[in-house]
């Protein structure tokens, strides 16, 4: 630990004045690290020298990560010496490869500052001097462009030391942007605030070697069912980046709402939209790519259908059972509308569709959705009926399967054209078509990624992987974030309740759902509906709980949740920090006296607390 230089007698001789000036400055406890566990200490004068803050005792204390969320893969040092930091003296290093792309890493270098700056409850306090720190970025001289694809490499190596001349130096290496980028949040989790002695302070020495073991982290957002404003889209990009994931799924338009500008199909947001100030202009998505970019996130835009389309749509001629009713007999919420595989100029208005998602998101993998087509819907149309009979199909379940695959291959014939030929990596949701005997007679699996949204037990997942598709994760009884609500369509609660805690989420092992085939299993999502959430509610629907499932992603831990919530009682603190509304998960208490709101907490280090949970079982089961 640093020291001023002071006695402890005349550090309470000078802070005591300030005490009784500002009681909004009063620091009355610290923490002493004893046998693993960081244990609440009143000050006083004997204690003061020794006495540590909570961010600081749980940096080192019983734990060989710290607070690092989520947890490094990789060897880790991490010495118990901290070093105060002199915030007016960070300078940033890069390599000959970083000058062509100064722009990007100006704008990460900026809000590597602002991660630091919010670390800090009240300048006017902090106290001055301090180590220069300097970091220093090291990547290939490659120029390539700093694009995120399936195949980037985020692995990164920190190392923290103290120079001669008394410089702090944090070196970074990595591959590429996304690489370092990572090695700059785990840097600034080594950076915390001591509000004992009012200082910003890093960790001396440590060295970390770090990569993510699932290649595919990401988060869904609805934005049809309710609109989200830019800001609170950047504040979820925000979250994500804190904590390492790296795909934003834009489900950007549905049956509800169409709010994305296509500049060749202007009608579609002008009739769509909820209102004209709900609108994605082409400027908004840029701004969200690019902020997503310099976050480590890219930006994947989803353009669901056959189903899940409505509104815009109007006056086409192109879509059956458009908010029809009874709408339960054709969609499973209203309002219903799919599109009609039987018109040609359909397929012309879906390439100019593709044709603005493809260029404005420059995305390495599309989505086109895919799921819960109704076969009802199509056949409660007299055109795609007389249209079957004329191909010499009947009207039954595999005909309207024909039908679907019909539109499949011609949609996608409009994405590749569109896409220049690139064969682009397409994602489907699982559905109708993904199950047999469809799945082999319409879809590639060296074309197309499955994203997979029923029970993690379902057969039916085996079946997919073992064709040899790659798959996206988002079991609905675990990753469905929306779960837990009141019915909107009924009483009672909604679908896919209860509410998921973020133990769930962080248990929920994707090598216990693939099995032998895990080796297909690119990653997995977290997604938000947004049939009863909007901007208001939605921090605290996505996190802690997105943060959970970013350290599954990340690091795959053999341990269960346990081993984790401490950290994560932390980060949530971290979260909020940084401008998110984190929902909290126990009482600030449990975060200040660690280890003492378990009930069975004296079992991983004991068996006291097994035997007391026997015993409450018992008494249950007799009162019973």
């Amino acid at each position: 630990m640093k020291r001023s230089g002071l006695g402890a007698t005349l550090l309470l001789a000078l802070v005591a004045p300030l005490m009784a000036h500002s009681s909004d400055n009063l620091v009355v406890y610290g923490y002493q690290c004893r046998k693993g566990l960081c244990q609440k200490v009143e000050l006083s004068e004997q204690n003061f020298a020794e006495a540590i803050s909570l961010p600081v005792c749980r940096l080192f204390c019983g734990s060989s990560i710290g607070t690092v969320w989520p947890k490094p893969t990789g060897a880790v040092r991490l010495d118990s010496l901290m070093r105060q930091v002199d915030i007016s003296f960070i300078d940033f290093n890069f390599n000959g490869t970083i000058v062509r792309k100064e722009k990007l890493w100006k704008a990460a270098e900026n809000r590597w500052m602002d991660l630091l700056d919010a670390k800090i409850p009240d300048r006017k306090i902090l106290a001055r001097g301090g180590y220069r720190m300097s970091v220093n970025i090291n990547t290939p001289d490659d120029g390539a462009p700093a694009k995120l694809t399936l195949d980037t490499d985020e692995s990164y190596v920190l190392d923290i030391d103290t120079d001669e001349s008394g410089h702090v130096l944090a070196n970074i290496t990595a591959n590429n942007f996304f690489g370092a980028r990572n090695g700059l949040e785990t840097l600034a989790q080594l950076i915390v605030y001591d509000d004992i002695r009012r200082e910003v302070q890093v960790a001396a020495n440590a060295s970390i070697s770090d990569a993510p073991v699932y290649k595919w982290r990401g988060l869904l957002l609805d934005t049809s069912r309710n609109y989200y404003s830019v800001k609170s889209i950047k504040r979820t990009l925000e979250g994500m980046a804190l904590v390492k994931l790296n795909t934003f799924h834009w489900h950007i338009t549905d049956s509800h709402s169409f709010p994305l500008e296509v500049s060749k199909r202007p009608e579609l947001h002008k009739l769509g939209a909820y209102s004209q100030r709900q609108v994605y202009s082409r400027r908004d998505v840029a701004e969200v790519v690019e902020y997503g970019r310099v976050r480590g996130v890219r930006v994947m835009p989803e353009f669901d259908a056959p189903a899940h389309v409505g509104e815009g749509w109007q006056h086409k001629n192109m879509t059956a059972c458009f908010n029809a009713q009874p709408w339960k007999d054709f969609c499973v919420e209203p309002p219903c509308g799919q599109l009609d595989p039987t018109v040609e100029d359909m397929y012309n208005v879906l390439e100019d569709i593709y044709e603005t998602m493809f260029g404005q998101f420059d995305a390495d993998v599309f989505h086109m959705g895919g799921d819960e087509v109704s076969t009802s819907c199509w056949n409660s149309s007299r055109t795609i009926q007389t249209w079957m009979k004329q191909q010499g199909w009947g009207l039954e379940t595999a005909d309207f399967m024909r039908l679907w695959g019909h539109f499949q291959t011609n949609a996608l014939g409009r994405v590749d054209k569109v896409a220049n030929g690139t064969n682009t990596p397409i994602i489907l949701w699982t559905s109708g078509l993904t199950e047999e005997p469809f799945i082999d007679e319409y879809l590639n699996p060296e074309r197309y990624i499955i994203q997979i949204w029923t029970t993690g037990a379902d057969p039916k997942v085996k079946k997919i992987l073992e064709r040899g598709y790659k798959v996206i994760v988002s079991n609905y009884d675990a990753l469905y974030l929306d779960c837990g609500g009141a019915g909107w369509v009924t009483d009672g609660n909604n679908w896919c309740s209860p509410y998921i805690g973020w133990q769930k989420v962080y248990d929920n092992s994707l090598r216990s759902i693939a099995g032998d085939y895990e080796h297909h299993v690119l990653g997995a999502e977290g997604a938000i509906w947004s049939e009863q959430i909007d901007e208001h509610t939605l921090d605290n629907r996505f996190w802690p709980r997105a943060s959970a499932l970013a350290e599954r992603l990340w690091s795959d831990p053999v341990q269960g949740w346990r081993s984790a919530e401490a950290r994560l009682l932390l980060h949530r603190e971290r979260l909020v920090e940084n401008g998110l509304a984190a929902e909290a998960m126990q009482p600030q208490w449990c975060l200040q006296n660690e280890h003492e709101c378990p009930i069975d907490a004296c079992s991983l280090g004991g068996g006291g607390g097994r035997l007391w949970v026997i015993v409450l079982l018992l008494l249950t089961a007799l009162s019973a």
